[in-house]
C-alpha cells in the first residue's frame, strides 16, 4: 500500500497539533445534524482530523472545503474524498488562513471544526474577522470556552470573548460531550457551539476596532475597577463623563454598555 491508501488506525493524536479525535459516531451524527447541510452549501471543515465528521458532511453537501494542518493526514484524506464532486484540501494553519477566498458573492461559508483546545480562542478571534462572509459556525470545544462565549454579565465567565462573540454573533449552546467520546480522551469535558453572524448587528459599533482595544484594555487586569483599567486609554476627567458605573469590575457592564462607551470616545482623545 502507499502512504496515502495506508489505514489510519495507527496515525498516533500530537499533542503539538492539539489532536483529540472524534470517534464516538452517536455523537458525528448529533454534530451533523445540528449544522443540517444543504446540498448547495458551501462548507468549510476546520480540521477534519480522520474524516469522522467529513464523512457525514460529503455525503450531504456538494461544496466541501477542509483545512488540515498535519500533513500526514492530507494524502489519506484526498484519497478518501477523491470520488466527491467537489472537494478541496488546504494544508496549512487555519489561524494565518484567508477565508475569504472561498466565498462567492450571495454564498456565504458554513464553518465546522473540531478546534483544538490550545489554538480555540485565537482561532475564534480570527473568524470573527470575516463574520461577514459566513452564515455560521459550528464548533466542538472546550466547554469552559462556550461558556465564556455564552456568559452573562456578572457571571465569572464573561470578559473579552463573549463581548467580542456576542457583539458580531447569536451564541447558541447546543449540548456538552464527555471525554469519552474521543481518542485520546481529553481531561476536559466539551461542547457544541452554533454562533450565527448577525447581517446587521443589533448594536452597531461606530468603530469595531475601537470597540476591540475598549474591550481588551477593559479586561487585562480583571481584578481592577472599570474605571482604573480606563486610565490607560483615557484622562480621568474624561472617564468620569462616561453615562455607566465605571466603579464595578469589567464583567459587570453588559455587550450593550461597551459599544455606548466606544462609541463616546473620540480616537482622538485616546492617550
Amino acid at each position: 500500500m502507499s502512504k496515502a491508501q495506508t489505514p489510519l488506525g495507527g496515525h498516533r493524536a500530537r499533542k503539538r497539533f492539539g489532536q483529540n479525535f472524534l470517534v464516538d459516531q452517536n455523537i458525528v451524527q448529533r454534530i451533523v445534524d445540528a449544522i443540517h447541510p444543504g446540498e448547495n452549501d458551501r462548507i468549510v471543515e476546520i480540521g477534519p482530523g480522520k474524516g469522522a465528521i467529513t464523512g457525514l458532511l460529503a455525503e450531504r453537501c456538494n461544496h466541501l472545503r477542509v483545512i488540515e494542518l498535519d500533513r500526514d493526514l492530507v494524502p489519506w484524506l484526498r484519497v478518501r474524498f477523491e470520488k466527491h464532486p467537489d472537494f478541496e484540501l488546504f494544508q496549512t494553519d487555519a489561524l494565518r488562513f484567508d477565508f475569504s477566498q472561498l466565498t462567492s458573492p450571495g454564498q456565504p461559508l458554513r464553518i465546522v471544526g473540531n478546534l483544538p483546545y490550545n489554538i480555540s480562542t485565537p482561532l475564534i478571534f480570527h473568524l470573527l474577522s470575516f463574520a461577514g462572509q459566513v452564515h455560521d459556525m459550528h464548533f466542538m470545544l472546550q466547554k469552559e470556552v462556550v461558556k465564556r462565549m455564552a456568559a452573562a454579565p456578572g457571571e465569572k465567565a464573561f470578559g473579552r470573548l463573549t463581548v467580542m462573540v456576542q457583539y458580531y454573533c447569536q451564541v447558541d449552546w447546543l449540548f456538552e460531550v464527555p471525554p469519552g467520546a474521543f481518542d485520546p480522551a481529553p481531561k476536559v469535558d466539551s461542547a457544541i457551539v452554533r454562533l450565527r453572524p448577525y447581517t446587521t448587528p443589533p448594536l452597531e459599533a461606530r468603530d469595531p476596532k475601537l470597540l476591540a482595544r475598549l474591550v481588551n484594555v477593559a479586561f487585562q487586569q480583571r481584578r481592577k475597577t472599570l474605571r482604573n483599567a480606563l486610565k490607560q486609554l483615557l484622562p480621568t476627567e474624561r472617564i468620569d463623563t462616561l453615562p455607566v458605573d465605571t466603579g464595578v469590575r469589567p464583567e459587570n457592564l453588559s455587550v450593550a454598555d461597551y459599544v455606548t462607551i466606544s462609541n463616546l470616545i473620540d480616537p482622538e482623545e485616546l492617550l
